[in-house]
């Protein structure tokens, strides 16, 4: 039971992994979508990204895991949110060493 609790958190994080990395493109190519002297609209589209992006990030790290929850399967969900947390925690980590790395 454990190993699919991990396997799960680990695709969890990737997809939230893979949704951030899609979100970073956006924000980079602000710029380009927008101009550089933005406007209200501009303004309103980045805050319902950001709200946007709070929905699918809860949803992706704590979504599975309140259904667990809610199930009677305490022990399981925290299991499973930690495991997701641990593995963006790495996949953090990877990222920051790359980075280093390149400089």
């Amino acid at each position: 039971m454990q190993r699919k609790l991990i396997s799960q958190g680990f695709l969890l994080a990737l997809g939230e992994g893979v949704y951030i990395f899609l979100v970073a493109l956006v924000m980079k190519n602000a710029n380009h979508l927008f101009g550089n002297n933005p406007g209200v609209l501009p303004i309103i589209a980045f805050l319902m990204l950001f709200v946007v992006s709070a929905t699918i990030s809860g949803a992706l790290i704590l979504g599975k895991p309140i259904l667990l929850y809610l199930e009677g399967k305490k022990r399981e969900a925290l299991e499973l949110f930690g495991f997701t947390v641990g593995w963006i925690l790495i996949f953090l980590v990877v990222l920051l060493a790359t980075i280093a790395a390149l400089r």
